[in-house]
C-alpha cells in the first residue's frame, strides 16, 4: 500500500467514531506531508474541533509517518 492509501484507509476508519457522534469529516488533500481536512456535521460546530484534529487524527496518521500534519479546511 501507498502511504497515501494507507492515509485514506486510517481516515476512513476514524470516520466511524466521529460518525458515531453525528459527525463526519472530508479528505481535501494530501499534500506531501500535510493532510487537510474538513469536519462536517456535529463536528463541524464543536468547540473542541481542533483538539480532535490534533490529539485523535493528527496522532493516529502519525504512526503512517511522524511528520504527517493534519490542517483544518472550513468553508
Amino acid at each position: 500500500m501507498t502511504r497515501e492509501e494507507l492515509i485514506k484507509t486510517m481516515l476512513e476508519d476514524l470516520r466511524g467514531m466521529l460518525q458515531a457522534d453525528g459527525g463526519d469529516l472530508e479528505l481535501v488533500e494530501i499534500a506531501d506531508k500535510t493532510v487537510k481536512l474538513k469536519l462536517t456535521g456535529h463536528c463541524g460546530s464543536c468547540p473542541f474541533a481542533m483538539m480532535t484534529l490534533k490529539n485523535g487524527i493528527e496522532q493516529k496518521l502519525q504512526e503512517i509517518d511522524p511528520e504527517i500534519v493534519v490542517e483544518r479546511v472550513e468553508d
